[in-house]
């Protein structure tokens, strides 16, 4: 999906799509859409997960539907008329058809605009709402379609049988921070990055809180005995990864601080992107093993 949108590394910026399931306005980072087209018969799938409405064909390739307000527990008819569309994203390498019920645009936003949900809202892993905006005095939740994807496939996202495939490990205290906002997935990484020997692991919710956390230890001096890693998503609220990455290679004290990008969204732009701002590796979350010998890696240098 091409909207002219290559913002500049760093700034902070996305585009959200807004998007309309069940009456209810949400959103998606337009980096993760490649297609927007109009609703189509579609294939049922035997056996398939409960969520799953049907598979069609489009250039060669079967994709997958989401029932998305199925998946949201949400009426799935609703009694006025709907422009149903399907969504069609890409990210940790796999294309996935969402269906809603209508379109409403683009917006541009700054990842600052866009509330982390308190406990009274996202109050469990399963949450399915990583940060809501308020778009045109309407609020507009952001969707988590990694977890929703996770629900129905979790071979799609983080394997644990990939750490399994790197044999026996040593026990490493080398101290990592990692900024993931998906608290299903940061549950996932935290317990992958133990599993292969990293125990003194620290998750935070956003790249601001890992940003406060560093400025914290640079007062108390103690920066380079409490970080020798930092792990961080892209598409975060309040600070994405790739401003997290620009103000760290910016600062005296922390471009030093090896910064390794684990994103379901690494695509030939978003690693452009990545290494203009001094990434030192660049995984998906579909690369678990690879992701744990790059963190290996640097931590030797």
């Amino acid at each position: 999906m091409d909207t002219n949108i290559l913002l500049e590394s760093g700034t902070n910026e996305l585009e959200i799509l807004e998007f309309m399931v069940s009456g209810n306005y949400y959103g998606i980072n337009v980096a993760k859409i490649r297609e927007i087209i109009s609703c189509q018969p579609l294939t049922p799938i035997p056996n398939s997960h409960p969520n799953i409405e049907g598979a069609f064909s489009t250039r060669g390739e079967t994709i997958s539907v989401v029932n998305l307000a199925r998946a949201l527990g949400m009426p799935e008819k609703m009694d006025e008329p709907t422009q149903d569309m399907f969504l069609i994203t890409n990210f940790n390498m796999v294309s996935t058809g969402f269906h809603v019920h209508g379109v409403v645009g683009i917006h541009r936003v700054n990842w600052g605009q866009i509330i982390k949900p308190d406990s009274m809202i996202c109050n469990s892993s399963k949450s399915m709402i990583t940060g809501i905006v308020n778009l045109d005095g309407k609020l507009v939740l952001i969707l988590d379609f990694e977890s929703i994807v996770a629900e129905i496939a979790p071979e799609v996202g983080i394997k644990m049988s990939d750490i399994d495939a790197l044999g026996e490990r040593k026990i490493n205290n080398a101290p990592i921070l990692f900024a993931e906002d998906s608290q299903l997935l940061s549950m996932l990484i935290y317990d992958g990055l133990n599993k292969a020997g990293y125990i003194n692991v620290i998750p935070l919710n956003n790249g601001l809180e890992l940003w406060n956390l560093l400025q914290q230890y640079k007062k108390e001096g103690s920066l380079e005995q409490k970080v020798k890693c930092v792990v961080t998503d892209i598409e975060m609220p309040q600070m994405d990864g790739h401003r997290l990455l620009k103000l760290m290679k910016e600062d005296a004290e922390l471009k030093n601080i090896p910064v390794i990008i684990f994103s379901s969204l690494i695509n030939e732009e978003m690693r452009k992107k990545g290494e203009q701002l001094g990434a030192d590796a660049q995984l998906s979350k579909s690369e678990m093993g690879d992701f744990i010998r790059a963190i290996d890696k640097v931590l030797q240098k």
